[in-house]
């Protein structure tokens, strides 16, 4: 069990790790090559996972009512620990709600579980990026654009593949080929992107970070145990659930914290400490899973 956990989570580390060192060592510019993954590489991963024959929607709503449940839960649960403690709701609790399903997720649920669950890690991504966009704002400043965010390349990307998943339209397989082909590229960039966004983040907000990171995964195992607990869905859906709730902070928190200018500094403490604890909790659910 320990080799077989540590063979899942490895991978991922060891790539934000040399992202980690590289960013430290050259400070690159990355946000063309981010841009270019958000617009190009990212649209065609999901494209070709909701496209495919292993996706049907109607298997996806446990995933869809469990993330939702997990988001919301964890912020409520949050909330008056944050109050206690005496941090700002508006610094603390987005970065609770809205997981790295991104970066860490995707690439750690294929890992784990295999192509089969790709189609239910990227409609769980889908589902904390429209919330993130809709809420954040609102969270932070009380204004929801929700419209910006229908209009990113990847939300299109996911209706045409859920459109032709649903009516059965057969793709030519070249073209099918070449979306894949160019959508593996996001997978090893977005870990490798967290990575170099870490080495330029601040830690002078250790209290709130640590906080932060242990909040996350705890609130985010703790739901998703009591969705699994009360509604009745297959137990390949209850592991993926659990490993969600157990991904640390989302980097794009600390992209609306300086938006806002909602104390970054303290957001972007709380996004690298969480990814750095993900090295234990990641590790811990995994245990409690498999």
């Amino acid at each position: 069990m320990l080799l077989r956990i540590i063979s899942i989570v490895f991978p991922i580390f060891i790539i934000v790790l040399a992202g980690f060192l590289y960013g430290r060592k050259h400070r690159p510019e990355m946000m063309a090559a981010n841009k270019l993954n958000m617009e190009v590489f990212l649209p065609a991963l999901i494209f070709t996972a909701l496209a495919g024959k292993s996706f049907e929607l109607a298997d996806n709503i446990p995933s869809i009512l469990g993330a939702l449940v997990i988001v919301f839960g964890s912020g409520l649960i949050a909330w008056p620990i944050v109050r206690l403690l005496g941090y700002d709701t508006k610094t603390l609790i987005p970065p609770i709600m809205f997981n790295n399903v991104g970066n860490m997720g995707l690439p750690l649920m294929l890992l784990t579980f295999g192509e089969q669950a790709l189609g239910a890690a990227i409609v769980l991504m889908l589902i904390v990026t429209l919330l993130q966009f809709a809420l954040s704002p609102w969270l932070i400043k009380g204004g929801s654009p929700l419209t910006t965010v229908l209009k990113e390349p990847f939300i299109i990307a996911a209706a045409l593949g859920v459109t032709v998943s649903l009516t059965g339209f057969a793709v030519w397989p070249p073209i099918m080929t070449a979306c894949k082909i160019v959508g593996d590229i996001s997978l090893g960039l977005m870990i490798f992107s967290l990575g170099v966004r870490l080495s330029s983040a601040k830690l002078n907000a250790w209290g709130i970070g640590l906080t932060g990171a242990i909040l996350t995964p705890i609130t985010g195992m703790i739901m998703a145990w009591l969705f699994c607990e009360f509604v009745d869905i297959p137990r390949a859906d209850q592991d993926i659930l659990f490993v969600f709730g157990a991904l640390p902070p989302a980097v794009s928190n600390f992209i609306f914290a300086e938006r806002y200018k909602q104390e970054p500094d303290k957001v972007a403490s709380i996004v690298a400490m969480g990814n750095a604890m993900a090295i234990v909790f990641v590790p811990i659910a995994l245990a409690l899973r498999l």
